[in-house]
């Protein structure tokens, strides 16, 4: 992950955390980004399901070794856009549920995030 990426943090919005705005998820399908620093700093990605268009948010941490998903900013996704791929082990997640398929986890789950669609925004509406 580059310190471009780390960089990166959501806007706090009126009551809630602007994650990101619906458009961004338009080039890969996910959009990862981190909130807070030190301590209390943890790893967002918001993605959407290619068939439905609904949009999950998830922990960014792998259940294998609590890794980022990604290697590179926004890549999370397989070429089909069904799964979220963990690059650290190659762990394989359903985009619905965050339901581990494959991989040395499989059977775990990644930890999902309450969100909402407003304006475009969408918007994280439980702490992480």
């Amino acid at each position: 992950m580059t310190e471009a990426h780390r960089q990166r943090r959501a806007q706090p919005g009126e009551g809630s955390t602007v994650l990101c705005m619906l458009a961004d998820l338009d080039a890969t399908g996910a959009r990862t980004l981190t909130l807070g620093a030190g301590e209390g700093r943890r790893e967002v990605l918001v993605v959407r399901e290619g068939k439905t268009g609904a949009v999950r948010a998830y922990v960014n941490a792998c259940p294998h070794k609590g890794t980022p998903l990604e290697t590179f900013p926004d890549r999370v996704l397989d070429r089909e856009g069904r799964h979220l791929v963990c690059s650290t082990h190659g762990a394989r997640f359903r985009v619905p549920d965050g339901l581990c398929v494959a991989g040395p986890c499989k059977g775990a789950r990644l930890v999902p995030l309450a969100i909402r669609c407003d304006g475009g925004r969408i918007l994280l509406v439980e702490p992480v």
